[in-house]
């Protein structure tokens, strides 16, 4: 299932979660990146907390 994005703010916010994800599970089997893997997990959340700010803002029409 696709997730159409309502601003270019949310789709850059969502590419950057899935590129942030990408990069944990290239990590996930490497040794010694528990550390990295906590800061990306934390980078994650605040890109979340952006993008449900996004999401709540109300779309502006053109008048």
């Amino acid at each position: 299932m696709s997730y159409e994005p309502g601003s270019l703010d949310c789709r850059l916010l969502i590419d950057a979660k899935h590129h942030v994800e990408h990069a944990l599970a290239s990590l996930s089997s490497l040794p010694q990146s528990d550390h990295i893997q906590r800061q990306l997990k934390a980078v994650h959340q605040q890109l979340e907390g952006m993008h449900d700010l996004k999401r709540k803002q109300p779309l502006h029409s053109p008048v």
